[in-house]
Formats: structure tokens, sequence, C-alpha cells
């Protein structure tokens, strides 16, 4: 027990005191994990959009790849971008391997399929008599197709940060692609890993008291876009 609390002590000191390896490691997380959520979200939404608005050939089984994609295992996410990405693949003149790029390539595939599957069940859940009343007050298509994305903004806002929850816990992935290189690749999740097994718990548990705290965050802007959403449908 006491060591367990020596642990959690040491932890809090680290935050604390802002330790520089620590923040790096936060900085890191965030910037690949980010730019992994703008990816997905600006090709996500339009893909969702589609599907939601469109009859086309093969809708249904790009919508049934999108809902199985969202449970994609990320170990597997992480092989296939190896293969591509190492020396001997197709994409190894492209020098991408253990850098913060084939991370957020990884985490953008791993987010994509929640954004726009969301998206997706979002918009074809919005009234239709939106759509008819759009038509008749002569919106154009284009129009009409910004009015049913407004009307379903918090559901695609709560996909969005479903995705971000997604990329932030990810470890498989991008300890595959990243190598876990200190300094360079090394973020919360495959850091946490790797101290632990070296027995270094301080830093573990700090940055998993780090990592548990956004996740926090996340949930409680999750449920605000629900209960939000929730509470204008019923008033409408």
């Amino acid at each position: 027990m006491n060591f367990i609390l020596e642990a959690f002590k040491q932890a809090f000191y680290l935050i604390l005191h802002l330790d520089r390896e620590l923040l790096e490691i936060i900085f890191l997380s965030l910037r690949v994990s980010g730019t992994a959520l703008v990816i997905s979200t600006i090709l996500g939404i339009p893909a969702g959009a589609v599907l939601g608005l469109k009859n086309f050939f093969g809708r249904n089984t790009l919508i049934t790849l999108l809902n199985t994609f969202m449970g994609l295992p990320p170990v597997v996410v992480g092989l296939f971008l190896y293969l591509l990405l190492s020396r001997s693949g197709p994409l190894g003149f492209l020098s991408l391997l253990y850098t913060p790029s084939a991370m957020i390539i990884a985490q953008s595939i791993l987010a994509f399929p929640i954004v726009a599957a969301i998206t997706h069940s979002s918009i074809v859940k919005v009234d239709p008599v939106v759509k008819l009343a759009a038509k008749t007050l002569g919106a154009t298509a284009f129009q009409m197709t910004l009015t049913i994305i407004n009307e379903a903004r918090y559901g695609i806002m709560a996909g969005v940060c479903a995705a971000l929850g997604r990329v932030m816990a990810e470890v498989g992935a991008i300890l595959i692609v990243g190598g876990n290189i200190a300094g360079y690749t090394r973020v919360m999740t495959t850091t946490i890993a790797l101290e632990t097994d070296k027995g270094n718990f301080e830093l573990a548990m700090a940055l998993g008291i780090v990592l548990l705290t956004i996740s926090f965050a996340i949930n409680i802007v999750l449920f605000s876009i629900q209960k939000k959403g929730t509470k204008e449908f019923q008033w409408l």
C-alpha cells in the first residue's frame, strides 16, 4: 500500500512541477491526436453526409464497411501501415515509418470510420419535414444539405468527440509505426506501457492521471452535447 501511495505522490509531484519530459510527451500526444482528429473530421463529415443524403449503387455496402471499421483493431492498422511504409513496402520511399506523421496516419484511419458512420447515422435521423420545408421555401440542393447537416450537428459533434477519445487512448497502431522513440514519437499511451515494464511507475502514473483527466473532459463534453441535443429535440 505504501508503494502505491508513494508512486501517486511522485506522480503528482511531476505534474505540479511541470516536469519537462512529461510536458513533451503530453504535447506530442495532443499534436498527433489533434491533427489526426482534424483530418478525420474534414474527410469523415462529408463522407457521412454523402452516405446519408444520396442513394447510389454500393451505398449499403459502404455503410456496412464503415460500421465494421468502427471496431477496427489498432494492431491490424499498425501492421498494414508498417508493411506499406517499411523500406521494402510500396510507400517506403516516403521515409514515414517511425515518425509522428506515420502515427497521425494511423490514428486518422482509426478515427475516420467513427466520424463518418456517426455523421451518417445523425443525418438519416433528421426529420424528413426539415428537408420538405427547405424545399418548399425554395432552397437549393446545397442549402438543403447545409440545413440537414445543421439539424444533425449535435450528433456529428458527438461523433467527433468519440473519435477523439478513440485516438487519445490508442496504443497498438502508433507503437508499431511510431517505434516509441524517446523525444520523437513517444506519446502518453506508449510511454505508460514502456515505463510500467521498466518499473518507472511515477512517470507512468503521472501520464495515466493526465490521460484520465483528458478522457473525463471529453466525456463531459460528449454528455453535454448529447443532453443539449436531446433537450432541443424535446422542445421541438
